[in-house]
């Protein structure tokens, strides 16, 4: 059986670790290469590296502190922000990250998708999709979710999909940062159609919403959080140890 996977986010703004409540109210947390470094050497199954400000504020991504984070860690890395062109993707891979993470780039150019899988294969392409409920109806957000792009979410995620791309992150803007649970409806809306790995993310307040994700769930890959691992409210070792006493597999 495929062991779930846990994964912490390190959203970096202005070389800094942040977290805020539903995109909104970011504040300070710490050094990204610290808090990468404690994180895989202290049982994370990846890390996932965000530039959350590079493409609202239309610039490449910061690969100094990006090369780094891969330097210090021995866990799979995967990053996104600013993610605009095949030439983004190809030197954002030479700092050292294993899969690259776009959004806002797939939303300017469908195509992206497509050109970067054929180039660097599936596994290395991963749509990240920032999803808010709009009038009770699934709508993809751009730009860090600051920007309604009017499109529904799940056609539009089997459309990344269908064009290589190997990995889905869905965020729910509606549960970020609340701590009150993962959106099970909108990712079972995702897994229905999809078949890549789907990574949960987006509300996740204690060790009983992953437990609660991968029970209601099992399609579901891997759980991904912020503020919980970042503030030592929950450690990954006691989470998988729970996990694994509910017989969910996981790498210990």
């Amino acid at each position: 059986m495929i062991t779930k996977r846990i994964i912490p986010c390190l959203d970096v703004k202005n070389g800094r670790v942040v977290k805020g409540v539903n995109f909104l109210g970011v504040s300070d947390v710490s050094s990204p290469v610290e808090l990468a470094k404690f994180y895989s050497d202290n049982g994370a199954d990846e890390l996932v590296f965000y530039d959350i400000t590079a493409s609202a504020e239309g610039r490449a991504l910061f690969t100094d502190i990006l090369c780094e984070v891969a330097r210090t860690i021995f866990i799979p890395l995967t990053v996104g922000g600013g993610i605009n062109t095949v030439a983004d993707f190809d030197r954002v891979l030479k700092c050292g990250a294993d899969k690259v993470s776009v959004n806002s780039g797939a939303i300017r150019n469908p195509d992206l998708i497509y050109e970067a899988a054929k180039l660097y294969g599936d596994q290395c392409v991963v749509i990240s999709a920032d999803v808010k409920r709009v009038d009770g109806v699934f709508r993809v957000f751009a730009k860090g979710g600051r920007e309604n792009t009017g499109m529904e979410a799940i056609s539009w995620i089997k459309r990344c999909v269908d064009n290589g791309a190997g990995e889905v992150v869905l965020n729910s803007i509606d549960t970020d940062g609340v701590k009150q649970g993962f959106d099970l409806e909108m990712l079972e809306a995702v897994c229905n159609v999809v078949n890549v790995p789907v990574i949960a993310s987006g509300g996740a307040g204690c060790i009983d919403d992953f437990t609660k994700l991968f029970k209601a769930l099992p399609k579901v890959d891997a759980g991904l959080a912020a503020s919980i691992f970042h503030f030592g409210e929950v450690a990954i070792s006691d989470l998988k140890k729970e996990l694994k006493k509910n017989d969910i597999p996981v790498r210990m």
